[in-house]
């Protein structure tokens, strides 16, 4: 006589196929999890007066209220943290300002140790009359007040203080690149001077500087998502892009 299938569902069974459902959710969050760059949206191109002075971020013009709680070390910390003089987490909310006139390349959650960033692009002249840039990034910020592809001016709200979530006392983290294909892709590049100011240091040797009222075409796609890498062919096209005009006498005078 033949025994009857069990109406029971086996238990192990039910176990493994609710184990695959977790994982497959599990999987499902994470992706949902990581950044969606809009800088790969951007123009190749947008066009912005030089930069006329570098200001501190915190407390402008001067970094009034606020003290470099960590500064720059080649190899080692490759920016500045900036906390208000009140201590502990008394900063939280703090407006965080543009160093100086750019354009934002990037304004994104990056999650991991990162939260909310910002980089901002630069332009300005340099005493030989050459143009130069240079990227202003802005770490750990409570909340992102700009949007990508926007102009901001000299002390402008890009941010506010924040702590990444908790992960962190709350302060800036402040950085000054000289090197613009870095954007949050730190660890493929040399953790030293050839990529990276001094950002104090920087911001006090340009204080002020001679005002543009020309609009230079600054280059913007010159960066990797985050974790990721530029083809030879991207880079190259990047890397020309980077060639700006040298100033011309009538650049100093309003058309």
């Amino acid at each position: 006589m033949m025994r009857g299938l069990s109406a029971t569902p086996n238990p192990s069974f039910a176990a493994q196929r609710s184990a695959a459902l977790l994982s497959v959710l599990v999987a499902a969050f994470a992706l949902s999890c990581l950044p969606t760059s809009k800088a790969a949206s951007l123009p190749a191109t947008a066009r912005c007066a030089l930069a006329d002075g570098f200001d501190f971020p915190v407390g402008k013009p001067n970094a009034n209220g606020y003290r470099k709680a960590r500064g720059f070390s080649p190899n080692g910390h490759l920016g500045e943290d900036w906390n208000g003089d009140g201590g502990g987490d008394s900063d939280l909310g703090d407006p965080i300002y543009s160093t100086a006139r750019g354009i934002v390349i990037l304004s994104e959650n990056v999650h991991v140790g990162w939260g909310n960033c910002v980089i901002v692009r630069h332009a300005y002249r340099e005493e030989t009359g050459k143009i130069a840039m240079v990227d202003s990034l802005y770490g750990h910020l409570l909340a992102r007040k700009v949007e990508v592809g926007q102009v901001v001016e000299r002390g402008q709200l890009v941010g506010t203080m924040g702590s990444n979530n908790g992960m962190y006392p709350a302060h800036l983290h402040f950085e000054m690149r000289k090197n613009l294909h870095i954007g949050m892709n730190r660890s493929s590049f040399a953790r030293d001077y050839s990529n990276y100011y001094s950002p104090t240091q920087f911001i006090n040797a340009r204080r002020q500087l001679v005002a543009s009222f020309r609009k230079y075409e600054i280059p913007l796609r010159t960066f990797a998502a985050y974790g990721k890498s530029l083809s030879d062919i991207e880079m190259a096209a990047a890397t020309r892009s980077l060639n700006i005009p040298v100033f011309a006498e009538e650049d100093a005078k309003p058309s």
